[in-house]
């Protein structure tokens, strides 16, 4: 029966793969989206090497270059919103792959810090206001099923990032000029592929209408003066930290708190992304619709709560057994961010009024980037600091946002209409 059940599931998912929602268009963005992520994971691995290296930045440079690129990426998302709320999703995507492509081959091109600033900043702005509009094309293009369009796309990246990574260390390992600027290269034209398979796709939604009847329409107050949608996307900053606990605060805190063998850090990565590939769409089925999404919230608060405690006993403990608590903590930080990853976004789509949603869900996107330029400070500044009580505190910080937001997102939803009493009792 196990065996049965397992080839079933692995059926469906292969199923899901060759024809996803939205048909044709979304099965070519998915292949675009996995180009798109092996150039990151090329970039990922090879940048702070490349800019040491080649472009002979020092460490306080390269500090001060990545940044300053993390803050500028924070105004791509609202700036992509913007837009698609005025222009179709499409030709804009096509623009920021082709974007990345001109400011990724700039970069091979500058040698001083202050022109790789500016070009290194533009990337990462054109880098998140392109996962803006992916997430556009997908509310678009998948219509209600857009959370299992979600759960795949995450597959997606997720292969396509660890396939750049293992590329990254071929050419690492040869260690020379030549092929650092290879593996540069080979992220620029990734975008270069990926702009052509987006140009094989047609617009979503019949979203040309849509921007037009909306311009016709009296324009509503907009994401920036809705206090509520406001709260909601300040409240999910903490609700992304499992990214920077995974990326940052596990390592350290195994190098630096415990006895727990250091080669047990790739593992930390090697377990997120095969739990990513092989749970994301059965998590999605979790969070998909608004009762399921609220729920969802809460379950994050709980899972990143027992990963902090977890990490806060780890100090205390033997080798080996260290070594198990961190492992687990790897496991649920992981299930965390399964559930963050549909929850936040389908909260966010939910939430938006549907004449307006480009622009609201281009604001809801600068909660990633913001976390993903204050996490690790806060982490390594503040919490790692304090020691075990840091994490204890943090993990009841963020349970404390997961269970305000999900009343905020219930009580928004029910002035909405999309919980009412009848839909949960059925529920």
């Amino acid at each position: 029966m196990a065996r049965t059940s397992e080839g079933s599931r692995q059926a469906g998912l292969l199923a899901q793969l060759r024809n996803p929602p939205g048909g044709r268009d979304a099965r070519i963005m998915l292949r675009a989206l996995a180009v798109d992520r092996t150039g990151t994971g090329l970039w990922a691995a090879s940048s702070v090497l490349y800019l040491t290296f080649v472009t002979h930045l020092s460490a306080q440079q390269i500090g001060v270059l990545l940044g300053t690129a993390g803050v500028a990426g924070i105004a791509g998302s609202p700036l992509a919103g913007r837009l698609a709320g005025r222009f179709p999703v499409r030709p804009l995507l096509i623009g920021c792959h082709l974007l990345r492509l001109v400011t990724l081959t700039l970069v091979l091109l500058c040698t001083r810090f202050e022109a790789l600033l500016v070009v290194v900043a533009v990337t990462y702005l054109g880098d998140r206001a392109a996962k803006t509009l992916e997430m556009l094309f997908a509310t678009r293009a998948a219509g209600e099923r857009r959370a299992a369009y979600q759960a795949l796309s995450r597959s997606a990246a997720n292969a396509g990032y660890g396939l750049g990574a293992g590329l990254a260390a071929i050419g690492l390992a040869a260690g020379t000029t030549d092929a650092y600027r290879a593996l540069i290269l080979g992220n620029a034209l990734s975008f270069l592929v990926a702009a052509a398979l987006v140009w094989r796709t047609g617009e979503p939604g019949g979203a040309v209408q849509e921007a037009r009847s909306e311009a016709r329409r009296p324009r509503a107050k907009g994401p920036w003066r809705d206090a509520g949608y406001l709260r909601f996307v300040l409240l999910d900053i903490p609700m992304n930290l499992d990214d920077s606990v995974l990326g940052v605060g596990l390592p350290l805190w195994l190098v630096t708190r415990t006895s727990a063998p250091h080669a047990l850090v790739p593992a930390f990565l090697v377990i997120n992304t095969a739990l990513v590939v092989l749970l994301q769409l059965a998590v999605s089925r979790r969070a998909e619709g608004p009762r399921k999404a609220v729920r969802a919230v809460a379950l994050y608060g709980i899972l990143l709560f027992v990963t902090c405690a977890l990490l806060a006993a780890s100090t205390g403990c033997g080798t080996w057994t260290a070594a198990g608590v961190l492992l687990a903590a790897a496991v649920l930080v992981t299930m965390a961010e399964l559930m963050r990853s549909v929850s936040s976004w389908e909260l966010a789509v939910l939430l938006a009024p549907p004449d307006e949603r480009a622009a609201y869900l281009g604001v809801a996107g600068m909660s990633q980037s913001i976390q993903k330029s204050a996490g690790p400070p806060l982490l390594t500044g503040v919490v790692m600091a304090a020691g075990p009580a840091g994490w204890l505190a943090l993990g009841a910080a963020v349970a404390g946002a997961a269970a305000w937001q999900r009343r905020g997102c219930e009580k928004r939803l029910r002035a909405m209409g999309a919980l009412d009493p009848v839909a949960e009792r059925v529920g």
